[in-house]
């Protein structure tokens, strides 16, 4: 799949996930084949107004390239100038959040609520792709609700309006993230624009991202929470569709390893105290499903150091052993 004129090498990229697709998290999913990695989801007026936690989100490194920025917002202009702030990272596209559910953000016009206002959405979409010279995407879900199920008609209004390509999470903004994917919503998005379209929704693992290409006939994956504690994920995915070989998952001692690598640079990028505090969460999904794991969740909780990771890391191996 090529973005614009930049060709993609892999099969499956990763979603943004507020609180989790931060630069460290993002740099280890490159380091496993991930074929472009995308920012936590950023706020269009923080950017604009020189909002510190905002222009931190937006830090790119070298590392973690190809590399998609996320802004969200529900003001044209406003979106237009976050999206040249953006451009200047080095990124490789501006993505527009049009699926967030949280209520915070869907609450006052912006990410899902944009479903509800094709037009506005559309408008955005277009200043946007005016403002930058890099490749505009937007991200939607397949509608508000069941009696509203719009993403075909959305996403013919964003490629007219020049979006790049269409990422669909097949689920509507009532449905959150439980109910299985609707697939077909996904392929008659996929039937209806030219431009390629990126199937989102319960990928996590070969099986899965078999299906939904199968199923939809979409052109790239995005995978979210299906990356969490398992970065490697990428690589298995290319290996399968490069040659059709399934990859040993790592073993506990690689899976460690990764673990302790991702979080040293998560205390790298934020310092110690907030890293830590952070590495909680990442810990029990590394850890999950493993031998001894409820009682090791219980340890992870009270992390407040390198060291205390790494002893827990030892002592994981010695369980499964």
């Amino acid at each position: 799949m090529k973005l614009g004129n930049y060709e993609l090498k892999g099969s499956a990229a990763l979603a943004p996930m507020a609180g989790v697709t931060d630069r460290a998290f993002r740099e280890i999913c490159i380091e496993y084949g991930a074929s472009y990695v995308t920012s936590e989801m950023i706020s269009s007026k923080g950017l604009t107004m020189g909002d510190r936690k905002s222009g931190f989100l937006m830090t790119i490194g070298e590392k973690e390239m190809p590399a998609s920025v996320q802004i969200f917002g529900c003001e044209p202009e406003t979106m237009a100038e976050a999206a040249k702030l953006a451009e200047q990272t080095g990124c490789i596209a501006v993505d527009i959040n049009m699926g967030c559910p949280a209520p915070k953000v869907a609450g006052h016009g912006g990410g899902a609520a944009l479903m509800k206002n094709p037009a506005l959405a559309a408008e955005i979409a277009n200043t946007c792709v005016n403002a930058v010279k890099i490749p505009v995407t937007c991200k939607i879900r397949s509608g508000w609700d069941d009696d509203n199920i719009n993403a075909v008609e959305l996403a013919k209004l964003l490629v007219q309006a020049g979006a790049s390509a269409i990422t669909v999470h097949g689920r509507t903004r009532k449905q959150m993230y439980s109910p299985p994917v609707n697939y077909d919503i996904i392929r008659k998005v996929k039937d209806a624009v030219p431009v390629p379209v990126i199937g989102n929704g319960d990928v996590t693992d070969i099986e899965s991202a078999e299906f939904m290409l199968n199923e939809t006939g979409c052109d790239h994956l995005m995978i979210g929470r299906g990356a969490l504690g398992t970065p490697w994920i990428f690589a298995r995915i290319n290996e399968y569709f490069t040659s059709g070989k399934i990859l040993p998952e790592p073993g506990i001692e690689e899976k460690m390893a990764v673990m302790i690598k991702h979080i040293g640079l998560l205390c790298e990028y934020k310092g110690d105290y907030v890293g830590m505090r952070e590495a909680r969460k990442h810990a029990g999904w590394y850890i999950k499903g493993m031998r001894g794991a409820a009682t090791f969740r219980r340890e992870i909780g009270e992390l407040e150091t390198m060291d205390q990771l790494k002893k827990l890391a030892e002592r994981v191996i010695e369980s499964a052993g």
